[in-house]
């Protein structure tokens, strides 16, 4: 991946800044669609909270893609890159009024509901405009997941979805409302899910609600469960794109569908994730007493998941041939946070140096932010860096 960056190229643009190798990203679309695709019931989403980025929003659209929002900002955004509305998922366990009507007046395929208080919101609002919008509901499975804390979202005690005890009463409440239309149920267990163990509790899980449903005569057309697929950050090179075959064959083996139902994924990091990096400029190399530092312009408002989740993002130094010396890779920021890694090995530094923080793709531009005045970091793809 790193062998066919445009180096050149790098060294004339104001850093730090994310780039995006397009070709990579199409391959992983490719390959997304070629292993949905032995399944006619599948339907893939990205889930545009991983990266909201025009560029790469017209690549994934050109591929095919539905899209999952979670704000009226980014539903916005995705009918600005050319999705269609009818291919649009809306979760989000507090959607405004204004986010709502957004939904409604375009048409999208489905709002993903967490609570009694939505429902009521959502037929309300579709009433006054004298339409029927479509809803499922997000049950919270109180399924684990194998991740960072701060991402698992399928427990009773995480604030997303509506509980398994209030299932059954949700549905025949929707089923009573001019405004809505049931559809079926929406599940979410967490991201950055390597263990395919966990997936299969999930789809366990959802079999046992159906036959309980069922039991009282209320029938899905959909199934939607959700996302979490993971990427490998420490190994991005020798694997590039994930396993979307064993992920897509787990549920396929193992979630109990009906006849005519569809099966809907959100898929947002293993989309995303591997094909971008933040480029960032060496400033100084610091020897301290018991540290060797490399402070580079980017840091933690560039990208923030290092200090938020301890998330680790392999770093190369693209610009150096020396042998390789131990370093803590840190930023400019006035916290004591902003450290990327420590401890690591990189070519040996110099000022100037240009480093590659790999596998940043997703929760990466998307998650910048302005503290200490700092301008939000560009975002550049593979395409059009050749003309420049």
């Amino acid at each position: 991946m790193t062998s066919r960056l445009p180096i050149d190229k790098f060294r004339q643009l104001r850093t730090p800044f994310y780039y995006y190798d397009t070709q990579l990203l199409r391959q992983t679309l490719q390959t997304i669609n070629d292993e949905a695709g032995h399944y006619p019931n599948y339907h893939v989403h990205y889930a545009v909270k991983a990266n909201a980025n025009l560029k790469v929003l017209s690549v994934i659209n050109e591929a095919g893609l539905g899209i999952d929002c979670v704000s009226g900002g980014e539903i916005e955004q995705v009918l600005r890159a050319g999705f269609p509305a009818d291919k649009i998922v809306f979760a989000g366990v507090g959607k405004s009024d204004w986010e709502i009507q957004l939904g409604i007046d375009n048409d999208i395929f489905c709002f993903n509901v967490e609570s009694i208080p939505e429902l009521q919101v959502i037929n309300q609002i579709a009433s006054e405009r004298g339409k029927v919008a479509n809803v499922c509901f997000r049950i919270n499975p109180d399924v684990g997941a194998h991740t960072h804390a701060n991402i698992t979202t399928g427990l009773a005690e995480n604030k997303f979805g509506i509980s398994m005890d209030d299932m059954e009463g949700v549905i025949l409440l929707a089923r009573q409302m001019s405004g809505v239309n049931f559809k079926g149920l929406h599940f979410h267990i967490g991201s950055q899910i390597l263990e395919m163990d966990d997936f299969v509790a999930l789809a366990n899980r959802i079999n046992e609600l159906q036959d309980r449903l069922e039991e009282r005569g209320i029938f899905c057309e959909i199934i939607n469960v959700g996302g979490g697929l993971g990427i490998d950050y420490e190994n991005p090179e020798q694997n590039p794109i994930p396993d979307f075959k064993t992920y897509f064959a787990t549920y396929n083996k193992y979630l109990k569908l009906r006849p005519h139902q569809s099966v809907h994924f959100e898929l947002g990091r293993s989309v995303v994730a591997q094909c971008g990096m933040l480029i960032t400029r060496v400033n100084f190399v610091k020897q301290a007493t018991y540290k060797q530092f490399a402070i580079v312009d980017a840091g933690m408002t560039d990208l923030i998941r290092p200090a938020l989740y301890d998330a680790h993002h392999k770093a190369v130094n693209l610009t150096s041939q020396g042998e390789e010396e131990t370093y803590d890779l840190v930023g400019p920021i006035c916290e004591s946070s902003d450290v990327f890694d420590k401890d690591i090995q990189l070519r040996a530094v110099s000022r100037g140096d240009l480093i590659a923080l790999l596998s940043a793709g997703a929760y990466g531009e998307i998650m910048a932010s302005c503290y200490n005045c700092r301008p939000l970091p560009k975002g550049y793809t593979s395409d059009e860096l050749i003309n420049l």
